[in-house]
């Protein structure tokens, strides 16, 4: 279908519409169906994406965003990848680290990364970010979240775990290199949330950051974000604690 024959066929369905909405209460009907098949969607090209790309999601190779963690971090750093899942980028940032710990809570992720994104200066952990106990062989000099706290419930409590607990090589620079999701990313996102509409790019996620959110639950666990910017519709932070 060309472009102006798709003109036509949107023209045709508007007018349709047009006719059959005849007061707010049925707009209001018809507009939060739209907007949840919008997000079921949204979903299914995930998936579907995934398939046509031989297993691996496109975002990954279009975000590129193991290349922002690569250019922030020092070649004789040790970094814990937490939430490292399939170890991505774990491998991407031990290529320039020192040595990377990832960590992840799903065993079959870990099995699969060991296998797959293994290298002699990782070592890879199947824990809960939650419980783990973070007294490493070797001293840390900065932790990678990388669309890890979205899916935590206590973030502010395991960011305040993490300040205190890692074993941190220089206990006055602790770094954190952060990426996670915003709500602010269109108004689409907004205007589903004040309509009560599944709005969340994932269902386990259990928050979508506006700016002030990030640097507010930051600040309760001391940690500040010296450098952020906002990319592909997610927050990107350099922080270190206060």
């Amino acid at each position: 279908m060309d472009f102006s024959a798709g003109k036509l066929v949107f023209l045709a369905i508007k007018k349709i519409l047009k006719s059959i909405i005849i007061n707010k209460l049925t707009a209001s009907m018809l507009l939060k169906i739209l907007l949840r098949c919008h997000s079921v969607c949204y979903r299914w090209i995930s998936c579907f994406a995934i398939v046509f790309n031989n297993g691996t999601h496109p975002k990954h190779s279009i975000i590129n965003y193991a290349k922002w963690f690569y250019e922030h971090i020092q070649p004789e750093w040790v970094v814990l990848d937490l939430g490292c899942n399939t170890g991505l980028l774990a491998k991407a940032i031990a290529k320039k680290a020192s040595f990377v710990y990832g960590i992840d809570i799903n065993p079959d992720l870990i099995q699969k990364t060991r296998r797959d994104n293994a290298a002699d200066n990782i070592e890879y952990i199947c824990a809960d970010a939650n419980s783990f106990n973070y007294r490493t062989e070797r001293g840390v000099d900065c932790i990678v979240m990388s669309n890890l706290l979205e899916h935590i419930e206590n973030r502010v409590g395991l960011l305040k775990k993490l300040v205190q607990q890692v074993n941190w090589k220089n206990k006055n620079k602790k770094i954190f290199l952060i990426r996670v999701p915003t709500l602010e990313r269109d108004w689409l996102a907004v205007y589903k949330k004040n309509l009560r509409v599944e709005y969340r790019l994932d269902r386990t996620h259990h928050i979508e950051y506006t700016c002030d959110e990030f640097i507010s639950e930051l600040a309760q666990a001391q940690i500040k974000s010296v450098q952020t910017e906002v990319r592909y519709g997610e927050i990107y932070a350099v922080c270190q604690c206060l």
